[in-house]
């Protein structure tokens, strides 16, 4: 059943309607609070007394301040002496922050180094900077009360050493990670954690971080380099990070306030030509990156590193949820300032009646004063050599799917579960399952994948282990071929969209592919390949 006709022959008119206003607001209605709660839609026959306490207000959109300048990320200490091996410990716990005046500090979950029990810092967990060559070893302690791991965003990475959900950290336990990173590997990843059916959750409270691989030869190493790292943040009044409602299951979590390097509008001074490097690290927000006032761009990288050519003239850049790109942004000829935006993007987030929610609004990344100091240089007209993979006859066929049980959702004791009851994502019509493989490969086989979206909605698709190169997109039954070579572990793919891409994998093992919406990958739109 199409899920935005989900609602047909169970619920009356008036309550749809009910829940449709309160999903455009961007909140649950009254005692809907968590999915984990889904008594609040049984019992909504009965008396009040039935539904559970409502939850706590969200704070104010200008609640927490913004306007400073944008804070350095931090850097993970490297604890090695040896050349070419780089040695550190995350630990993943709670940290305080104090955010609003008034109220207790809010509790995020942070990575730490073994060196820093500082919290006065940004939350992201500090930036790995590592070479192309080195061996990294990286011992986890979980300091959480759940099960966790560390999953390599985009590295080509060991299977057993990728943070697969089949490997959980159990609470007060740890884990070293050990990895080589191979020549071709420079580019722009991050770290997360991937325990199944907890990873959203982990990642909204606040355990995410920054990858730097680099080259010996890279060509913009003299370009001076800046970092944003976006996420977002539910925040309620009371300063705690609320659980996820029904609406942030269904559709993917977007908190109230958009961070960069964990602020909100951070105020940025470019004075010479810089390369950024931007992450999405939210966990369902889009990020459609503009200039108010339309100045270009040039794009030099994505996910696994340089283009072959830059991009120039570039005004708007999408990013899905799990996407990185490097950018050159330039100082200009004279004192000017413009914001740097997440314009409205529409990926068609449901609605609980017929249709769509409108676009998540336009929100604003920072505040950017441009006073140049340098003249403009000229950027290399190649980068990168790319190599084109070529596939072989293998074809893999991965399709994005969902369903919505009503009378799943509305069983006594709904209210009691962690999860929600009767929402399912899928892949290739089955829910993940630990103990299923989803599909089979070989190693160093070159294979097409064709990645199809049959639902309403965007979803990113992303790949663990290896990059990929996109070949076309396919709508309507028409097909445009991929114009831009580049090394990508994400891709967005709109509805009714088919995206084709090539592919391989170098080692055995077991490796995961999902959906970037983490409320989506841990409701189910997620599969294993077995690469043999």
């Amino acid at each position: 059943m199409k899920r935005r006709e989900f609602l047909s022959g169970v619920l009356g008119a008036a309550t749809a309607t009910l829940f449709a206003r309160a999903s455009v607001a961007g909140e649950a209605m009254p005692g809907m609070g968590n999915m984990g709660n889904m008594g609040g839609m049984a019992g909504m026959s009965g008396t009040s007394a039935e539904m559970p306490h409502a939850p706590a207000p969200l704070a104010a959109a200008d609640a927490l301040p913004a306007g400073a300048p944008l804070a350095a990320l931090r850097t993970l200490a490297n604890d090695s002496r040896e050349a070419g091996v780089f040695r550190a410990t995350l630990i993943a716990q709670p940290a305080p922050h104090a955010l609003l005046p008034g109220v207790a500090p809010t509790t995020f979950w942070q990575y730490d180094g073994a060196q820093s029990s500082d919290h006065r810092g940004p939350v992201i967990g500090p930036l790995i900077d590592v070479r192309e060559g080195d061996r990294v070893e990286i011992r986890f302690v979980n300091r959480l009360a759940q099960p966790s791991t560390i999953h390599w965003h985009g590295l080509p990475v060991p299977p057993d050493q990728d943070g697969n959900p089949s490997k959980p950290i159990e609470p007060g336990a740890e884990h070293t990670y050990r990895f080589t990173l191979p020549k071709g590997s420079a580019g722009t990843y991050w770290y997360h954690p991937h325990p199944h059916m907890l990873s959203a959750e982990q990642v909204f409270r606040g355990l995410a971080g920054p990858i730097v691989v680099r080259a010996a030869d890279d060509p913009l190493a003299a370009w001076p380099e800046r970092h944003l790292f976006v996420s977002d943040l539910k925040l309620a009044a009371d300063g705690t990070i609320p659980a996820n409602s029904m609406m942030d299951w269904m559709n993917g979590r977007e908190g109230q306030f958009v961070l960069a390097n964990g602020a909100r509008e951070p105020h940025i001074e470019v004075v010479r030509d810089e390369r950024w490097r931007v992450w999405n690290g939210c966990n369902a927000r889009y990020l459609l990156l503009a200039f108010d006032d339309g100045r270009a761009f040039a794009q030099v990288g994505t996910d696994g590193g340089l283009l072959g050519a830059p991009r120039e003239g570039v005004s708007s850049l999408l990013l899905a949820p799990g996407e990185r790109a490097e950018l050159i942004v330039r100082a200009g000829q004279g004192a000017s300032a413009a914001r740097l935006l997440a314009a409205q993007y529409d990926r068609r987030k449901m609605a609980m009646t017929h249709g769509s929610l409108p676009p998540t609004p336009m929100a604003t990344l920072a505040q950017v004063k441009f006073a140049p100091q340098e003249a403009s240089k000229a950027l290399p007209a190649q980068l990168l050599p790319i190599e084109r993979l070529v596939p072989s006859d293998v074809k893999k066929s991965v399709v994005f799917s969902e369903e919505m049980d009503m009378h799943a959702m509305h069983q006594p004791g709904a209210s009691k579960r962690s999860m929600p009851q009767g929402m399912h994502f899928m892949i290739n019509g089955e829910s993940y399952d630990p103990a299923r493989v989803t599909l089979t490969s070989r190693r160093n086989e070159v294979e097409t994948w064709t990645i199809a979206n049959q639902t309403d909605m965007d979803h990113p698709f992303h790949l663990h282990g290896t990059q990929f190169q996109v070949l076309a997109r396919e709508s309507g039954g028409q097909r445009i071929e991929e114009t831009l070579l580049a090394w990508r572990d994400t891709v967005n793919v709109k509805p009714g969209e088919s995206v084709h891409l090539a592919t391989v994998q170098h080692e055995a093992g077991d490796r995961m592919f999902h959906c970037h919406i983490l409320e989506h990958e841990d409701l189910g739109m997620m599969g294993t390949l077995r690469v043999i």
